[in-house]
């Protein structure tokens, strides 16, 4: 949302966001919670202070009515979090548009939690909708099982852009091949099945290779990604290393020869496009949305079982990695920098505004 709205800025919409101060489950940002901060030239946020879970904030309550009343069109991300029923109630009383961002959170999957709590959410928030709404969602197969969630909202598919730098390195001398996973540890993202599938990939190669897992999650869940690589016995070629962020992420993609993405589903995969952006090649499982690697020349596309992520950990190791990745940051580049996206939001909120201009 940040690099969407910078962009909407820098196209000339005014934007002003409504958040909270959470910094996860258990931290909150280092900011003003009393005054609008200024992030970046003309896009103010005023975050709000969160005194449980990870978006109660009374005062996003209490300020809701005033900021949804100044705007033209509201852009409501997530789901199943505590402002939603609220924004979406305020919307409908005051006639507002809404553009929803989903995030993801309506597809499903065999591990999915609380699916009734879930589906009794998802009718209050139909009941209470505008009339004026608009789901976002991040790619085709994202819209297709969003749309059996909340049947007759009209959906449309623009994908998240990426921030692409400008010059890309390589660190590693590729004196043994490093692959690496980036992303939330949970059990949606597959990681158990990278574990087996890179046990059963080792020594099936000519040169030594290792595997970095980068991100954090729920404590018991990381323990139990930690057993699990003793079992396999890969400790000594496996490393989680925890979550990377700003200059720790460019110097994790510069080290990194393929990235490996084994969701049991995916939205959008966001560490997908920001390692393509990075000049890095991917192997991305068919539960993300990125069928077109193969299409474009820039990864694989497989089955996330093991023994399917396990061939192509393989058949990757004699692949032009270097070409690959000069093909997959061409490719985000032509399709996936944030103005031209933004514009394509833009065209959305202006299709939402069109039957008051016309009358």
């Amino acid at each position: 949302m940040y690099g969407l709205c910078r962009s909407l800025v820098r196209c000339g919409h005014e934007v002003r966001v409504l958040t909270t101060d959470a910094n996860g489950r258990d931290s909150v940002l280092k900011v003003k919670t009393n005054e609008n901060v200024e992030i970046c030239p003309g896009l103010p946020v005023r975050y709000c202070h969160r005194i449980a879970a990870t978006s109660i904030a009374p005062t996003l309550l209490r300020l809701l009515v005033k900021w949804i009343s100044w705007t033209d069109v509201v852009h409501l991300n997530a789901v199943y979090s505590f402002p939603t029923i609220p924004t979406l109630s305020v919307c409908s009383i005051l006639d507002k548009p809404v553009v929803w961002s989903s995030r993801g959170m309506l597809q499903r999957w065999i591990g999915t939690r609380r699916p009734r709590l879930k589906a009794i959410w998802e009718r209050v928030c139909r009941i209470v909708a505008p009339s004026r709404l608009v789901l976002h969602t991040t790619s085709e197969e994202e819209a297709h099982d969003s749309k059996r969630r909340l049947p007759g909202v009209q959906t449309v598919v623009i994908p998240n852009g990426v921030e692409i730098p400008e010059t890309i390195s390589y660190r590693n001398g590729h004196h043994e091949r490093c692959f690496v996973y980036l992303g939330r540890l949970d059990p949606i993202k597959g990681i158990e099945n990278l574990l087996q599938a890179y046990k059963r990939a080792q020594g099936s190669v000519g040169i030594p290779s290792s595997l970095v897992v980068a991100g954090g999650g729920d404590p018991e869940y990381v323990q139990s990604l930690t057993k699990r690589m003793e079992e396999l016995r890969l400790s000594g070629t496996v490393r989680m290393i925890g979550r990377v962020a700003g200059d720790e992420k460019r110097k994790f993609f510069e080290n990194a020869d393929v990235l490996i993405a084994p969701s049991h589903t995916e939205n959008f995969g966001f560490s997908i496009a920001e390692a393509l952006a990075h000049g890095v090649p991917v192997i991305a499982s068919r539960g993300t949305p990125w069928r077109r690697v193969e299409e474009v020349g820039c990864g694989l596309w497989v089955d996330n079982d093991p023994e399917s992520l396990a061939a192509a950990i393989q058949r990757i190791h004699s692949m032009p990695l270097r070409e690959m990745g000069i093909r997959g940051r061409e490719w985000m580049q032509r399709e996936f920098a944030w103005d031209s996206l933004a514009e394509k939001m833009a065209d959305v909120y202006r299709h939402l505004l069109a039957p008051l201009y016309i009358s």
